[in-house]
């Protein structure tokens, strides 16, 4: 097998007890073998760390790492970036899988591509881990279809540090990997995405992101205190250009999944 280089996998950690030992199993599964797992736990006061120490005593490819005070998921990740040593930068959250060969074909479309950042489509099951859904990705996105819509799922993203640079998220509480994928975008020009499904994520009850009125409020923060757009700009973009194309998009997931 081709190697590509040392990926480096960030993982932030709080209260998953539950699930994050799927997770790593998944990465330790990768056919592709060059790779570190860097998880920076967030305060968990569930059994979290337990689990996760566990797993790093018997693979020395897995670090842990905790925060201080409980800070969000975009400073967790921020952590384990600056600690990465990879050439890539790959994100997998504690509740999500990844497919046996994400990596290795991932890294190979990197190299056919030549491309600084790189996703893929995945698919979608609930807390129970019942698949109940899939999310295609576009071949190709810009900044102008980015802005539009976070196109990019954080457990599918991959990065090249050699191209873009060590890259971090803004720390805001919410939609800080959209703001890392606009940042890196703004340099590359163009981010590729493969059309297969390469990995798993899960939807949560009650998490934030299930919840629409905070999703807008987030969304409307990347776009005025990331983006920089004025507060008129950002409620117009919320209102004409993402909310028209998110319904859309979700009415045709449920429809591409249906004909499946």
């Amino acid at each position: 097998m081709k190697d590509y280089g040392l990926v480096s996998i960030i993982t932030p950690s709080y209260n998953c007890a539950r699930f994050i030992g799927s997770t790593i199993e998944s990465i330790q599964a990768q056919t592709y073998r060059n790779w570190e797992l860097l998880v920076t736990d967030d305060c968990s006061d569930d059994r979290s760390v337990e689990v996760v120490k566990r797993y790093a005593a018997a693979d020395p490819r897995i670090r842990l790492f905790s925060l201080p005070v409980n800070s969000g998921a975009g400073v967790a990740r921020n952590n384990s970036i600056e600690k990465a040593q990879g050439r890539f930068i790959a994100f997998c959250d504690s509740d999500d899988r990844w497919y046996p060969e994400k990596l290795e074909k991932q890294l190979a479309f990197m190299r056919e591509k030549d491309c600084g950042l790189s996703y893929t489509s995945y698919d979608v099951c609930d807390e129970d881990g019942v698949t109940v859904g899939r999310v295609k990705c576009r071949e190709e996105l810009n900044y102008r279809n980015l802005i539009r819509d976070n196109g990019i799922g954080c457990l599918t993203a991959m990065y090249d540090v050699g191209k873009c640079g060590k890259k971090y998220m803004p720390t805001i509480r919410k939609r800080q990997d959209w703001g890392l994928w606009l940042n890196i975008v703004k340099q590359i020009k163009v981010a590729y995405g493969m059309p297969q499904c390469l990995a798993l994520y899960r939807t949560r009850r009650n998490s934030i992101s299930s919840n629409k009125i905070s999703m807008l409020k987030y969304n409307f923060d990347l776009y005025h205190s990331v983006e920089k757009f004025s507060t008129f700009k950002s409620a117009s973009l919320l209102a004409f250009y993402f909310l028209p194309y998110y319904f859309y998009k979700k009415i045709k997931q449920k429809f591409d999944y249906k004909k499946q």
